[in-house]
């Protein structure tokens, strides 16, 4: 399989990662009207299909480890299990931020929920392995934490009703920050110790982990959603547009890419996970340059709400570099 053998590579690797996890979210607003529940299924496809494909080109090639069907074949049950855990807790946080978006609103669920998932899932890949210096890692995570809050804030500001500020939308958020932010050392601990299977192969282990659990999950919320919306039926999603399962199958398979390299370049002896998930948790503000720069969701927006976005990319771009130099010095 290939493995980063330089940090040049490896940071490549990362950043690619970081505009896969920012950018996926697209295919969904490409679907109008084609609910999150019935989109998600296509999603998961897309995840499979990405494991596999990686699998069998970046996985299968290269001087590192074992080739990727050999490394499968030749995981055992612990290694496996840790992978699935983690899929399974990406699974239910995603869906949980999904509907606290709906009902609190991004300005409240992604400082809350992806703010929490920064800084928990970054101190507790640390922890199991302290790689890169802990000064320029956390004061970057801070400042990324910092550009989450303007960006926020901004989107506040643009709002023309504002939402109430529920009890129940901020538990979603602070449950979906825990559990996004703990997925990542399943992951990280199932690549771990000897003879550990490499990060292609966990991919697949860890994307199996999300179908056993979306199976159940998302069909639970399809019956009765969190944010008190309609109940949906398969039914339409055997109606939906042909194109609107394309995308869905696409967006999984971006999310899967930037999972994939993330995980590889979180193995490389310089970087660690801390780092890579880190950067890779940068893709929010990837999210909002696609709907300032694309969307043009802030066309109509305040003076005020724009500036706050400028101060948010200045606080991104500080921190992404200070957790790129982390590893260096």
């Amino acid at each position: 399989m290939f493995q980063p053998e330089t940090y040049a590579v490896a940071l490549l690797f990362m950043f690619t990662s970081m505009l896969c996890w920012g950018s996926w979210a697209n295919t969904i607003k490409i679907c109008p009207g084609y609910r999150f529940q019935l989109f998600y299924w296509d999603y998961v496809l897309g995840l499979i299909a990405g494991a596999l494909l990686l699998g069998v080109t970046l996985g299968s090639f290269g001087s590192a480890g074992r080739p990727f069907f050999a490394d499968v074949s030749h995981a055992n049950m612990s290694h496996v299990l840790l992978a699935m855990a983690g899929g399974i807790l990406f699974n239910v946080a995603n869906l949980l931020l999904v509907s606290a978006i709906e009902i609190a609103g991004l300005a409240v669920a992604f400082p809350v929920g992806i703010g929490l998932a920064l800084v928990v899932g970054a101190l507790s890949s640390y922890i199991l392995s302290p790689n890169g210096n802990p000064l320029l890692l956390f004061g970057g995570i801070a400042l990324v934490v910092a550009a989450i809050v303007f960006d926020a804030i901004a989107y506040r500001l643009r709002e023309v009703e504002h939402r109430s500020l529920t009890r129940r939308g901020v538990t979603i958020s602070l449950l979906a920050g825990l559990l996004m932010g703990s997925f990542y050392p399943f992951v990280s601990k199932a690549m771990s110790g000897d003879d550990a299977p490499g990060p292609y192969a966990v991919t697949l282990f860890f994307v199996l982990g999300v179908v056993l659990c979306a199976i159940p999950f998302n069909y639970l919320l399809m019956r009765k959603s969190l944010d008190g919306s309609e109940p949906v039926s398969m039914e339409g999603y055997w109606k939906a547009r042909g194109a609107w399962h394309l995308w869905g199958v696409a967006g999984g398979a971006i999310w899967c890419t930037g999972a994939v390299l993330n995980f590889v370049a979180s193995r490389a002896h310089i970087v660690g996970p801390a780092v890579s998930y880190s950067i890779g948790q940068g893709a929010t503000m990837i999210s909002a340059a696609w709907g300032v720069f694309v969307w043009r969701e802030f066309a109509s927006a305040s003076q005020q709400s724009r500036m706050f976005l400028v101060w948010m990319f200045i606080f991104f771009l500080c921190g992404l570099t200070a957790i790129a130099l982390a590893p260096i010095f």
